[in-house]
């Protein structure tokens, strides 16, 4: 099927547009440059969080070596995680991912700060706030994610700030403990 270069602009910004904000029921079509339409009907999840994708990005990135983002792309399709290239270069930007010897990684870790992490505090008896270097904060939460210490209820990360809710004052120093443990 054709569609006019008019109606490829309109689908493809909406497709893109449903592809950014992640919440939809099914891909119901794909447009290429040229105007043709892939009919494909995917199933995705209801609500793909853009924290999840990362996750996922960031596990493909150390398991593979991968040159494009087309590439990265396709991977995480197969995994059923569908991502638009915008969405996928700005998630490398957020994540801090760089192209080493013409593959996409992580940058090499020697310390905390080579990672992201700046700074821990503590804010009131349930807070520890993060700071990272800009446009880190992403990675880094994810990384205190995957971690998964039984005294972190959840994180929120912003573009060099994180906050990282803890059950009580013991779990606060417990997990200001680890953090710092895991980013040695």
């Amino acid at each position: 099927m054709q569609v006019c270069g008019e109606n490829a602009t309109i689908l493809h910004a909406i497709a893109s547009e449903v592809a950014q904000t992640s919440v939809c029921d099914h891909i119901l079509l794909q447009v290429s440059t040229d105007g043709r339409v892939n009919h494909r009907l995917k199933p995705v999840p209801l609500i793909m969080l853009k924290r999840e994708r990362q996750k996922k990005l960031l596990n493909l990135i150390r398991a593979k070596r991968i040159g494009t983002q087309e590439a990265l792309r396709a991977h995480l399709e197969r995994v059923g995680v569908p991502a638009t290239q915008s969405s996928l270069s700005r998630d490398l930007e957020e994540l801090g991912v760089v192209k080493h010897q013409g593959s996409y990684a992580l940058p090499h870790a020697n310390g905390g700060s080579a990672r992201g992490l700046l700074s821990l505090d503590v804010a009131g008896d349930v807070l520890v706030i993060a700071r990272c270097l800009p446009g880190r904060a992403s990675a880094v939460a994810v990384e205190i994610d995957d971690a998964a210490f039984p005294e972190i209820v959840g994180t929120l990360a912003g573009e060099d700030t994180i906050f990282i809710a803890v059950r009580d004052q013991k779990a606060q120093r417990g997990a200001t403990k680890k953090i710092w443990e895991l980013f040695g």
